[in-house]
């Protein structure tokens, strides 16, 4: 089993920790677990539907949030970005104009640039994306899509057909870079602009 708490240290201390999945569970499942989590909320957030947005966050004129969604203190999301499919946006998170996130988790601090998409992931602290990448969540190009990741020398068969990246605590990930579906990126990774991360078992063949 991945543990996501090897990759975001603040993993145990949330509430996505007590139900015990696999990232590739969690995204998937992401819509009831935020949903659920709603309930849980404290003082200081405006309740619109299953939409929580937190007062001292700054939505700008222009910006789509479909619930489920929970945009937490500070957090910033600039105009023309497109928020769907189950969005958490922790402490101080920023997300850029045009921006398109689905099911994405984020924690404390991390960034995602202009320009950039973000499909079924999570995304550590710290984390910070730049102009233009891509965390792809699927395998357009091949007939079975089914995402499977190696990691450590072993394949690991997630069974679901969309995720995207579990990103660990403040990696870097270059403006134009893409990270392939299906992938493990640990705390403090490096990838250069116009870089590419693919941990797909064919490229071994």
């Amino acid at each position: 089993m991945i543990d996501p708490s090897a990759f975001v240290a603040s993993w145990h201390s949330s509430s996505f920790a007590r139900h015990g999945l696999e990232p590739w569970q969690i995204t998937t499942q992401a819509s009831e677990l935020i949903r659920s989590m709603i309930c849980d909320l404290g003082a200081g957030y405006a309740f619109e539907g299953d939409k929580a947005i937190h007062e001292s966050s700054t939505i700008e004129p222009g910006a789509i949030i479909k619930g489920p969604a929970i945009i937490g203190p500070g957090s910033f999301v600039a105009a023309s970005a497109y928020l769907r499919g189950g969005i958490f946006l922790g402490e101080e998170c920023i997300v850029g104009p045009a921006c398109e996130l689905k099911t994405t988790i984020m924690f404390c601090a991390s960034k995602v640039a202009h320009l950039s998409f973000v499909g079924d992931s999570i995304i550590g602290a710290g984390v910070n994306i730049e102009a233009g990448a891509i965390v792809a969540n699927y395998r357009n190009e091949m007939d079975d899509k089914r995402i499977r990741i190696v990691w450590q020398g072993s394949v690991i068969d997630t069974g679901v057909d969309k995720f995207g990246a579990l990103i660990g605590d403040n990696a870097r990930i270059g403006a134009n870079a893409v990270i392939a579906p299906g992938a493990l990126i640990k705390p403090g990774f490096r990838l250069t602009r116009l870089g590419k991360v693919d941990q797909h078992p064919n490229l071994l063949a």
